[in-house]
């Protein structure tokens, strides 16, 4: 049976890859509905593309819900440097043809949560946590229905890429972090440790662009965009890759490797706020709350991910 999973994303040229990649495995998933929040760009930008990704996948069918506008208690960091001034810069995408479902994407998250059978679903989060972070302090119980969480986010042995200690999902919205840490719920968390393994080179590019499929063309566009900071920033071939990870872990975990351990948000300092304080070397006795990859294969998930790209329109 496909895995049936909601999409909590802030898109996002590698959170449209993500979205891509899931759309393109009907045997592996069930898409539910994807919801947007604020990250990259803001809410509107990222629900416009939520949009345009799945009519771009054939998929119109799949509804997109509007989250939070602005993290729990602090201000929206964004990144326009990165992504552009929509957040999906590079492709040229018509605008989208479906609407945005009325319902607030919170509120979608914990009646869907509600009214499945409990652990039936699994939380995609691709941007920061915000979203899952208002539904647990609004509705509680939905802590011990979600199946488990599979998180873009973090950094321990890679550090940081908004700040030297952050990533920048968690950093944008560290309270929301927090809470969905210390909820229960099951973890599974794609770091910069990982992705910084993923590049997307020059010959894997051209692979996808070679397709010859416009949703390839699309993720080529996409990606030979939003490469430029990171190449510029860390002098690699190829830029790294972060958001599909998720939902290549989802199809194939033994893509990648890591180990249970315990994870802590930093909320309060000033120098590492948005830290994932990860106990990899189980130093503290603290309890396990998530499980933490550190490594990935990055010939497999390109294989797998140009594999999947070729069957979209």
């Amino acid at each position: 049976m496909p895995r049936k999973i909601i999409i909590d994303t802030d898109p996002g040229q590698d959170d449209a890859v993500a979205i891509l990649l899931a759309l393109a495995s009907p045997e592996d998933f069930d898409v539910l509905g994807v919801v947007a929040v604020a990250g990259n760009v803001g809410l509107h930008h990222n629900a416009n593309n939520a949009r345009k990704i799945v009519e771009l996948a054939g998929r119109p069918d799949v509804p997109v819900y509007a989250g939070c506008a602005r993290p729990m208690r602090r201000t929206l960091v964004t990144a326009e440097h990165v992504h552009g001034d929509t957040g999906l810069n590079g492709p040229d995408l018509p605008a989208p043809k479906i609407a945005l479902q009325p319902q607030h994407g919170v509120d979608y998250i914990i009646e869907t949560l509600l009214t499945a059978e409990p652990k039936t679903i699994t939380l995609c989060t691709l941007g920061p946590l915000t979203n899952i972070g208002m539904a647990l302090v609004k509705e509680p119980k939905i802590a011990e229905r979600v199946a488990e969480i599979v998180m873009m986010g973090g950094a321990y042995f890679e550090v940081g890429n908004i700040t030297p200690a952050a990533e920048f999902n968690i950093y944008v919205d560290p309270e929301a972090a927090d809470i969905v840490f210390k909820s229960g719920i099951k973890i599974t968390v794609l770091p910069l440790d990982v992705t910084h393994q993923i590049q997307s080179t020059p010959a894997r590019l051209n692979a996808i662009k070679a397709l010859g499929n416009r949703s390839g063309q699309a993720v080529y566009d996409m990606l030979t965009f939003s490469e430029g900071f990171d190449l510029k920033k860390y002098g690699w071939e190829g830029a790294p890759l972060h958001d599909p990870t998720v939902i290549a872990y989802l199809i194939d975990p033994t893509l990648f490797e890591g180990r249970e351990c315990n994870v802590t948000i930093e909320t309060a300092s000033e120098l590492t706020v948005g830290m994932t304080v990860t106990d990899y070397w189980q130093v503290t006795g603290k309890p396990h709350n998530a499980t933490y990859l550190r490594h990935g294969n990055a010939e497999g998930f390109y294989q797998l991910l140009t594999e999947r790209l070729a069957r979209l329109p």
